[in-house]
């Protein structure tokens, strides 16, 4: 992120970080924005409402106004954050061990719409964050519980050799659209779902070369909007990150 005038940046997002073909990873860009934010004092959750694909490899403005910052293409809003007062409340703990055992049933190794997704493609080790929730067995709760173990790659590091906020927000992502793979009949809609929201807060570091838990929840659907939780543990079961997310089905 480069500065431009008054209180206006200017981001390129590489194509390293793409979620649907040609656009940005939904939970790379909603942590990027949400850094601007929590780097100016802010220490609550932010939310990030994604309102257009944001594309690769192009200037963009990001914009502070007031308590909120908006990315824009020209005179086109593409996402907007802000802080919020809430309390998030993460989907339960799961070992490493058991979510590394349930990556066997990631769905997306047998059919992958973006399986160049930043988060849960099919990526080379050390490219992608190579998340793979698979179904964690009756989980306590009854609900729709996925899960992964996360082995952070060493490469995702910024100038100062911390893992931002953007790679965690990215690990948030796309877990909470796996969480709702099973409540299809066919298992997999015609075309993936989009994100439309994410509301997250990062609470601990993440380290390079690091194990964690990644864990979803589906929470619920309305209508063509679908709902989800997610978390990140350390191995102790300490929660590093927490989001919730809203999902956001293509007219069939």
């Amino acid at each position: 992120m480069t500065a431009a005038a008054g209180l206006q940046t200017v981001l390129t997002v590489p194509k390293r970080f793409r979620g649907p073909e040609g656009t940005a990873n939904g939970g790379w860009i909603a942590g990027t924005l949400a850094g601007t934010l929590t780097g100016r004092g802010h220490d609550s959750p932010v939310e990030v409402t994604l309102r257009r694909p944001v594309p690769l490899e192009t200037a963009l403005c990001v914009e502070h106004v007031g308590n909120a910052v908006v990315l824009s293409q020209g005179d086109s809003h593409l996402v907007e954050a802000i802080p919020v007062a809430e309390t998030l409340t993460p989907p339960p703990f799961v070992r490493f061990t058991d979510a590394a055992r349930a990556e066997a049933g990631f769905p997306g190794r047998h059919g992958h719409a973006i399986a160049g997704c930043f988060a849960c493609g099919l990526r080379e080790p050390g490219d992608g964050l190579r998340i793979f929730p698979g179904p964690v067995e009756s989980p306590a709760d009854g609900g729709e519980l996925v899960a992964a173990g996360w082995r952070v790659p060493f490469n995702v590091t910024d100038e100062q050799g911390v893992v931002p906020d953007s790679i965690v927000w990215a690990a948030l992502d796309c877990v909470t659209g796996w969480a709702h793979y099973r409540s299809f009949p066919d298992r997999q809609p015609i075309e993936p779902p989009l994100l439309g929201r994410l509301t997250g807060q990062v609470f601990r570091r993440v380290y390079p070369m690091g194990r964690y838990s990644v864990v979803a929840r589906a929470e619920g659907r309305d209508g063509r909007k679908l709902f989800g939780t997610s978390a990140v543990y350390e191995v102790d079961g300490a929660l590093v990150a927490a989001a919730k997310a809203t999902w956001i089905l293509p007219r069939q």
